[in-house]
């Protein structure tokens, strides 16, 4: 896929492949001590769902734009560095202490819990080096500096709500919270970063004021936050075989939850609804937004 026309049919299939093939690219240009390098290697490259690149490949696909297709593609993989270095340091056993993530034993538990910090850290900064490198240019003329900069701001204000809403989500296990709590706590620790996939790309072909870029906005947050009422209630319907990661985690640890909050039955009420906010939004673009329309249905029928 080296250019926007040649997304296929397959979009999400497609977008895992491109988004696979990149991240080996980006990862191999860095020089590293060993250990870390195959830590990194464990933490990025063992798969998953790729909805953050697959994204913002879908936003550029709204508009044929060469120009920015290098940068696309470096917002790509910079947003899944960074979803991964989260990943990491998530599953740490100071944070929710997971042995099993995407079907394999967790980065500290194959390299050891200094190794993963450590790995989760270079995968920040190889994030931003990323963005602002060269990468994926080619013979594409070089996109506007004021575009990467843009890019730069989106992730790095999208990595500190991030953080922030972990911190929230820790401090909230084992006591009651009300909706508006719980929607502050995932708008910012899932739905920030999945609203800066999209932003970050949208940025290289629409206005910041334009409609385009509010449509999108709407339909990011509407769909991070889907994600998440989908995870919650996935962590109670599905097995650890399919999920990748150990079911029944959030019960455990008295995490607060949608289907907690509301009841599964209520949540899953919610999670499509969420879904079709998300499709209203979409509908400005019409027949444009059929690799955004193939997402939004993937999350809201994945089973993991």
């Amino acid at each position: 896929m080296s250019s926007l026309a040649e997304i296929s049919s397959d979009f999400l299939k497609s977008a895992q492949q491109q988004i696979q093939q990149d991240l080996k690219v980006a990862l191999d240009s860095f020089s590293m001590p060993e250990s870390l390098h195959q830590a990194v290697y464990h933490a990025v490259m063992l798969g998953g769902k790729r909805i953050r690149p697959a994204l913002a490949y879908a936003v550029g696909g709204l508009k044929e734009n060469v120009a920015g297709w290098a940068a696309i593609r470096r917002a790509a993989v910079a947003v899944e560095l960074i979803h991964c270095y989260s990943l990491v340091h998530d599953d740490l056993p100071c944070m929710d202490n997971d042995s099993l993530r995407r079907g394999q034993p967790t980065c500290h538990v194959k390299f050891g819990e200094d190794t993963a910090l450590l790995a989760g850290d270079i995968l920040q900064s190889m994030a931003y080096e990323v963005i602002t490198s060269r990468l994926f240019d080619e013979s594409v003329q070089s996109i506007d500096s004021t575009i990467i900069l843009k890019q730069v701001q989106i992730l790095a204000t999208a990595s500190s709500k991030m953080v922030g809403g972990q911190t929230l989500d820790l401090q909230s296990e084992g006591i009651a919270i009300d909706q508006n709590t719980l929607e502050a706590i995932h708008h910012n620790k899932t739905g920030a970063l999945i609203l800066a996939a999209i932003t970050m790309s949208a940025v290289t072909t629409f206005d910041t004021a334009s409609n385009e870029m509010q449509k999108l906005k709407e339909f990011g947050r509407a769909i991070g936050l889907a994600f998440q009422v989908q995870d919650d209630i996935l962590d109670i319907i599905a097995e650890t075989e399919v999920l990748g990661k150990t079911a029944g985690k959030d019960l455990q640890v008295e995490k607060s939850t949608y289907p907690a909050l509301m009841g599964l039955e209520q949540a899953q009420h919610y999670a499509s609804r969420l879904h079709q906010e998300a499709l209203d939004a979409l509908a400005y673009f019409g027949n444009d937004a059929d690799e955004l329309h193939q997402i939004t249905q993937f999350l809201l029928k994945r089973k993991s």
